[in-house]
């Protein structure tokens, strides 16, 4: 029986977490003007701060704390006190408020690094919206893009609330900030390499870390191999997680031929080894201090990974039981230790779905779900083939997201909110709704056509009506790296509809059928077009409509979306994209991306 969970004070991998600098700007007149403004000022930071922080949590649960200079900033020097506080504290983005005029270049931030915006209060008494337009000129002119945030309505001076509008942005710009923030500094690690000859699995080192400040580590499978015989795991824990699995995961249908089926010796054999593959790829990203005990001092340490990748086929799966067990379980939000942060791992080591799975999880806190982009079904092929007439949000076709068996349990939207379907942060869910997960997934024996020594594959179904955005980032050659993001919904099918459909490729798979919303135009003119223009044979289903938010934090990153069906009005980027062009909002995006270059790079990939 799962307790419930308690949030985590701090992450699982090194570093200080992010916090978020306040900085009350003001007038810096004395005699009159900042005296009278010193009280309204510093009070708007500190309801900011409070806004934010009653508002957000990291990703481990903690929530996110902020840091407000120490006095009002009128001047350089007080900048820089400010800034010199920030250092000292860990803050990793600011947001400068500010109800009036102030002196701009002399009070704007400075850092580099931090990823920046300003609020000026809109009110008539004093040109706080002055403020705002004059530093975010500077902003531009010194090549430090910021964020704009101006509330579409005027306030009275004393007015303590935060517009709709406002606290919306402050929003949007702290997840994003934020998701920066984290991701910096932490390690990427690849174990084992290139799967299949898939490109998203060669490893593009100047990418991680001139786009997200991230290192990259390698470990060669054989490591594994090493790690099961001579046994460096936690043998407690080891039983334990044998004994959960035997409590909580079903097998499933074996669809291999019976003359050609693994023994019941053998697949128990595969489950002890499976689970162990688990608890190894965890204690190869960050550690493990039980190894320690053991005289694994240089494997205790883990290598600070914050995702990873494991390629599998087909080194590993012609010989040893496949990934699918350890890829599902550590990508989910529970485990034999309980209701947990989930942890980032992409199957067939495919790095750039991982970096998807990495930001989404920094943007929700809830688990992703990789998979393929299998197949698209027409409303008119649904009916030759079924007599099925799709209806509602699949009325114009749907995609089958489908991959063998790593996608999160979290996926088959069993967590519930007023009835409906959801994924939540993990310091959400209820015990009930992790064994429901769990009781509603199948563990198949591993098809042995395509993986020759065995292993299980999760088999689910997920419920329709989740409202989900699916996400991809690719590489082109002479642009560097572009996003695309699709939101829409999960589809539910009439249950023998779906069993044909998903017979005709391997039912051992968890299966989302995913219906884009459409705009009518461009890509998304109907599903096919989504399907057809998307950039690779993978992607990633997170919870919510969250591609504003994808959106923002790839303007961060200096990563242009080459694709996507968020609304304009949703769409919030640094102030200077609009000096690249107002006509089209994505060749802005592309024009300023260039001109930025990467965050901690000067070069294009």
């Amino acid at each position: 029986m799962f307790k419930p969970a308690t949030p985590q004070d701090q992450p699982r991998v090194i570093g200080r977490v992010p916090k978020v600098g306040v900085r009350p700007v003001i007038d810096g007149r004395r005699q009159g003007v900042r005296e009278s403004l010193e009280a309204q000022t510093m009070d708007m930071a500190r309801r900011a701060a409070a806004f934010i922080t009653d508002n957000l949590r990291h990703p481990h649960g903690a929530p996110v704390e902020c840091v407000i200079a120490d006095t009002c900033i009128g001047g350089a020097a007080e900048a820089a006190r400010a800034a010199e506080k920030f250092e000292r504290r860990g803050v990793g983005l600011s947001l400068t408020v500010t109800p009036c005029w102030c002196y701009g270049a002399e009070t704007m931030d400075m850092h580099p690094w931090y990823p920046k915006a300003i609020w000026g209060f809109n009110g008539s008494e004093r040109p706080g919206a002055v403020y705002l337009a004059a530093t975010k000129a500077a902003h531009e002119q010194k090549g430090l893009p910021v964020f704009g945030i101006y509330g579409s309505e005027v306030q009275d001076a004393g007015e303590e609330t935060i517009p709709g509008d406002v606290q919306e942005k402050l929003l949007r710009f702290v997840r994003a900030g934020l998701s920066v923030a984290r991701i910096r500094g932490k390690s990427y690690l690849s174990i084992g390499s290139v799967s299949m000859g898939i490109a998203g699995s060669m490893i593009q080192e100047d990418f991680f870390e001139e786009y997200l400040g991230m290192r990259c580590e390698a470990v060669d499978m054989s490591e594994l191999t090493r790690r099961l015989e001579e046994q460096i795991y936690d043998g407690e824990e080891f039983e334990r997680a044998m004994q959960w699995v035997e409590e909580y995961c079903r097998e499933g249908e074996d669809i291999n031929p019976e003359e050609k089926q693994l023994s019941r010796r053998e697949k128990d054999q595969n489950w002890e080894t499976v689970v162990k593959m688990t608890l190894i790829i965890r204690d190869l990203m960050v550690g493990n201090p039980k190894l320690e005990e053991t005289g694994y001092g240089e494997e205790a340490l883990g290598h600070n990974a914050i995702a990873s990748g494991f390629q599998g086929q087909r080194q590993w799966t012609d010989h040893f039981p496949n990934g699918d067990f350890p890829e599902a379980i550590l990508n989910s939000s529970f485990d034999w230790n309980g209701i947990r942060e989930p942890y980032v791992v992409a199957t067939e080591n495919d790095t750039l779905n991982a970096v998807c799975m990495l930001l989404g999880h920094q943007l929700t806190n809830r688990a992703q779900v990789f998979g393929d982009i299998r197949t698209y079904w027409s409303p008119e092929s649904v009916k030759r083939v079924t007599g099925h007439t799709l209806n509602g949000r699949a009325a114009n076709g749907i995609i089958h997201f489908l991959n063998s068996g790593s996608a999160s349990l979290d996926g088959t939207g069993r967590q519930n909110r007023e009835g409906n379907p959801v994924m939540k942060p993990y310091w959400n869910i209820h015990p009930d709704e992790a064994e429901a997960c769990l009781e509603a997934t199948r563990w198949c024996p591993a098809n042995l056509e395509y993986f020759r020594g065995g292993g299980f594959s999760s088999q689910f179904l997920t419920r329709g009506g989740m409202p989900v955005t699916m996400t991809r980032i690719n590489i082109i050659k002479g642009q560097g790296p572009v996003l695309q993001i699709a939101e829409g919904h999960t589809a539910e099918l009439p249950e023998e509809v779906h069993r044909t459909l998903n017979r005709r490729t391997d039912p051992t798979w968890p299966t989302t059928w995913f219906a884009p919303r459409l705009t009518g135009r461009d890509e998304f003119s109907d599903v096919y077009s989504v399907m057809n223009n998307w950039g690779s044979n993978h992607g990633v289903l997170c919870h919510g409509h969250v591609g504003d938010g994808f959106i923002t934090l790839a303007s961060l990153l200096r990563i242009p979306v080459s694709m996507h069906n968020v609304p304009k009005k949703r769409i919030f980027r640094p102030s200077s994209w609009a000096a690249f062009g107002t006509k089209e909002l994505e060749s802005a995006d592309y024009r300023a991306c260039r001109a930025y270059g990467p965050r901690y790079g000067t070069t294009i990939v």
